[in-house]
């Protein structure tokens, strides 16, 4: 099991309603309602839903870990570097699994990068991004560069 040694930071949301409710965090920056989409039985209402806030965290925290390789390795990253995260949900598939259970696809755009080093840089960023690190293991994560 991972862990921290020490918290650097802690993020706090406080969540009514489940997949049909609200979630805001404690500093009000935060503020969501969140729907079930249609195609896992819900209403398909206006609101997000925990894949889609999923998505875009990992994506978020996974090109913060890129410019962060790239920064100890005296790289420069560009501005116009993308990630372009697909969250699927579904029935857990694993052997005498219950329940269920997502799969992540990261597409990785960095322009001016040959594909070479952009996987290497990549790969790099996959062993150090605390989203990666927690879901390694439990999650397929599928990483492809553009």
């Amino acid at each position: 099991m991972s862990s921290i040694k020490a918290a650097v930071y802690t993020a706090h949301a406080h969540t009514t309603g489940g997949r049909t409710g609200t979630s805001k965090t404690d500093d009000g920056r935060l503020a969501v309602t969140l729907d079930t989409p249609a195609a896992m039985g819900g209403n398909d209402g206006p609101g997000t839903n925990p894949e889609q806030l999923f998505a875009a965290g990992y994506s978020a925290c996974f090109l913060g870990a890129v410019k962060a390789v790239a920064r100890g390795e005296k790289i420069k990253v560009p501005d116009e570097t993308t990630i372009d995260a697909s969250v699927s949900f579904g029935e857990n598939a694993n052997e005498g699994g219950k329940g269920f259970n997502i799969a992540v696809e990261l597409k990785v755009t960095l322009p001016g990068f040959s594909k070479e080093d952009a996987e290497a840089l990549v790969h790099k960023a996959h062993q150090v991004c605390p989203y990666s690190n927690a879901t390694r293991g439990n999650v397929d994560v599928k990483l492809t560069v553009a």
